[in-house]
């Protein structure tokens, strides 16, 4: 009897010990009776009948990985590239993962790489490989609402590389390189506009100021010819009004400053080169003197203005000496 009761104590512990489920933390098992799903064990300490329940899938809920290898893919202007990426996604619903397909991740990879072909087969090369963002989102669209069937969620699809074949790579160089050098050229015609504007902008500046001082200096050379016609005027009708009151000084001093004007025009003549004409001071006054009697003799009048023999000199005058352009008697 106390092997049997043993024997049976034995069997008790092994029957509860194979009903006992421990799940680790972040899966959860699909619970199966006689091959049929029932309930999802949680993660932590879950007991089932034995032999009656058993353990169906083990689902990972943590968010994982997909590796999408590397291939070639026609673009809508017949460059073949290659390419490859990563799906990120999380399983929501262990069930629907468990028993929607048979092969999660395999799953995954087929159907990105489909779709990964239709997005980028409908662009071209360009677009490829400036457009990733573009790429990204419409692959996690059409990826996230195919696998809603299955419980899962893609949190987000990337494409790592984009290789286009070498012959391509070297048409982008010199492609880049001839962009540059049409951005430079043009970049230097037009500083050598804007300096061809700023230096016509300088000249017509420059010959509008040099127009402006010719006008000022016309004007002023204007206005001293006008001065100088003023007191040329204002010192004839002196001269005039001088004689008519009969001084003959004043012509006497208009004359000497003609025959002085004369004498220094023929001393700076650029045709002169030797001038041998003898003036003296006193000759100079002589030939004044001259020209004095020849005006009373014009005038028919004295010095004082009056007909007649002129007054008695207060001192002896000398003898009149023949000017430089008289003939000597």
């Amino acid at each position: 009897m106390g092997t049997l009761a043993l024997v049976l104590l034995i069997l008790a512990i092994m029957f509860v010990a194979a009903g006992v489920t421990v799940v680790r933390q972040g899966y959860q098992y699909t619970i199966e009776y006689f091959g049929k799903f029932v309930a999802v064990a949680q993660p932590g300490f879950n007991f089932y009948i034995p032999f009656f329940y058993r353990v169906g899938r083990k689902i990972n809920m943590m968010e994982q990985v997909v590796d999408i290898p590397g291939q070639e893919i026609i673009t809508r202007d017949n460059a073949m590239v290659s390419v490859d990426g990563v799906v990120f996604f999380q399983v929501l619903d262990a069930a629907k993962a468990a028993y929607e397909v048979s092969d999660l991740n395999f799953a995954l990879l087929q159907l990105t790489t489909t779709n990964l072909r239709t997005v980028m087969g409908s662009m071209d090369l360009d677009e490829t490989l400036s457009k990733r963002d573009e790429i990204n989102a419409r692959l996690l669209n059409v990826v996230d609402h195919a696998t809603t069937a299955w419980g899962v969620k893609i949190t987000r699809v990337e494409v790592k590389d984009i290789r286009p074949p070498q012959d391509i790579v070297n048409s982008m160089a010199r492609q880049m390189k001839a962009e540059r050098e049409k951005r430079a050229s043009i970049l230097e015609a037009e500083g050598m506009r804007a300096s061809e504007i700023l230096r016509a902008e300088g000249e017509k500046q420059g010959q509008i100021l040099q127009a402006e001082g010719r006008r000022e200096a016309a004007f002023r050379d204007a206005e001293a010819r006008e001065r100088s016609a003023e007191a040329e005027a204002k010192a004839t009708r002196l001269v005039s009004d001088a004689i008519a009151e009969g001084n003959v000084q004043a012509i006497n001093y208009f004359v000497a400053q003609k025959y002085v004007d004369a004498v220094q025009q023929f001393a700076t003549s650029p045709n002169a080169k030797t001038i041998l004409f003898p003036v003296e001071a006193t000759q100079l006054i002589g030939t004044l003197g001259g020209i004095g009697e020849l005006a009373r003799e014009a005038l028919g009048k004295d010095g004082s203005g009056r007909d007649g023999p002129p007054p008695a000199p207060s001192r002896p005058v000398a003898p009149r000496r023949p000017g430089p352009f008289e003939q000597q008697g």
